[in-house]
């Protein structure tokens, strides 16, 4: 049975075109709301990160966590079962980027239209101007965020696409009349091909997932038993890499051999295996840079995840948006006081952990810092394994391990 997959384009017809093609071919609407809904029961994770991993931006401590590429896989596992059912779907949405294109049943289909003419059909809906302009400019933020992070590429690329229809000068009506014709052609037959397609990417799902847990981020395709493997980060020992690789995905049911190989971006970095028992969300706070930069190399070689930024208004955004487990604060920056940055992230924040790091500060500084909650309070300079060690302690502290000891 054949299905379609409609990405959105804000105020491109795609809403109303949907429900109608859903009506014409007895279609069953399929949205990301449902896959959220469904996915969040399975895993018991939160819809609201989900909802994150589909439509936000990705958190500054990813690259040390692979949370969203994880929430992903979930996403993935569940829109599976719906794809390897017997019903005909008309999936809407973003769900629309993660139907692997080999499944050739499935129409993925995308009408676009240009800004000025989207934002006048919103204003024809009764939507004024400026909110117009804001959804539609919100909307394809969205989808380009999401789109970049699964292919580096943008949105609207026709490369995503079996069909692109621009809705300049078309009416509902044209516009499902062209994807009508292309819906009922035999192409678009569920064969043994296409059905192999869809069991392969479960195998696919399932190999990604054991080795993001075990801190591998590796693109994966899965055909005819033989799972292929794409490095795209340099590595000092390939032929160990390559066996770990082997062992983990050997373990999925479907995987009769591995072939692990090197991407076109393997050159541009040291790939590195996350180890998610370390600390791998530490915001680094300082406003010499030089230092913030020679100090965080120091601990990433140590497994010690850090992001950093150089004042107390950035700060307190990546607070808001992030939520790190650990705070290492310089006092003395240009714009807020350290003081203030603690004072504000326990208000916000409780739950993070704040570790003060001064060459300047004195003994009320230290007094008032740990009145207010900070973890510890150390001087400059400080021995990295020191630092390190506070960190580790910090962050056990934040993940509750101290009460389970």
């Amino acid at each position: 049975m054949s299905s379609i997959a409609l990405f959105p384009c804000r105020y491109a017809h795609a809403e109303d075109v949907a429900t109608k093609l859903a009506n014409r071919f007895d279609l069953q609407i399929y949205s990301d709301t449902q896959l959220i809904e469904e996915t969040s029961r399975a895993f018991n994770v939160s819809a609201a990160k989900l909802d994150n991993a589909l439509y936000g931006k990705t958190s500054v401590f990813n690259q040390f966590t692979l949370e969203r590429e994880k929430l992903i896989n979930m996403l993935k596992n569940t829109l599976h079962e719906r794809l390897d059912s017997d019903t005909q779907f008309l999936f809407e949405g973003f769900l629309t980027s993660i139907i692997p294109s080999k499944i050739n049943h499935v129409l993925k289909v995308l009408i676009v239209d240009s800004k000025s003419n989207r934002i006048k059909f919103a204003e024809e809906s009764g939507v004024s101007t400026k909110q117009a302009q804001k959804e539609v400019k919100d909307a394809d933020v969205a989808a380009y965020n999401w789109t970049d992070f699964l292919f580096k590429k943008e949105a609207y690329d026709k490369s995503l696409y079996d069909l692109v229809i621009p809705a300049e000068n078309k009416s509902e009506d044209d516009l499902i009349e062209t994807i009508a014709k292309c819906f009922q052609t035999t192409s678009l037959l569920r064969t043994s091909e296409s059905q192999r397609a869809v069991t392969e990417m479960k195998i696919e799902i399932d190999v990604e997932r054991i080795l993001l847990e075990n801190g591998h981020k590796i693109a994966v395709e899965v055909s005819e038993g033989t799972a292929v493997l794409t490095v795209e980060k340099s590595v000092l020992n390939f032929a160990k890499l390559e066996e770990e690789l082997s062992r983990f995905t050997t373990q999925v049911r479907g995987v009769d051999k591995v072939s692990v190989r090197r991407g076109s971006g393997y050159n541009e970095s040291i790939y590195r295996r996350q180890k998610f028992e370390l600390p791998s969300k530490v915001l680094f706070v300082d406003d010499e840079k030089e230092f913030v930069q020679t100090v965080s190399e120091r601990l990433i070689s140590r497994d010690v995840g850090t992001y950093g930024v150089y004042n107390g208004e950035e700060a307190l955004e990546v607070v808001s948006d992030d939520r790190p487990d650990v705070m290492v604060l310089d006092l003395k920056m240009p714009g807020l006081h350290g003081v203030e940055v603690l004072r504000q992230t326990k208000e916000v924040a409780p739950e993070v952990e704040v570790i003060i790091l001064t060459g300047h500060g004195t003994m009320q500084d230290m007094q008032e810092c740990m009145e207010l909650g900070a973890f510890a309070y150390l001087n400059k300079p400080v021995d990295i394994e020191e630092l390190s060690a506070t960190i580790k302690a910090a962050s056990a502290k934040a993940h509750g391990e101290e009460n389970e000891k």
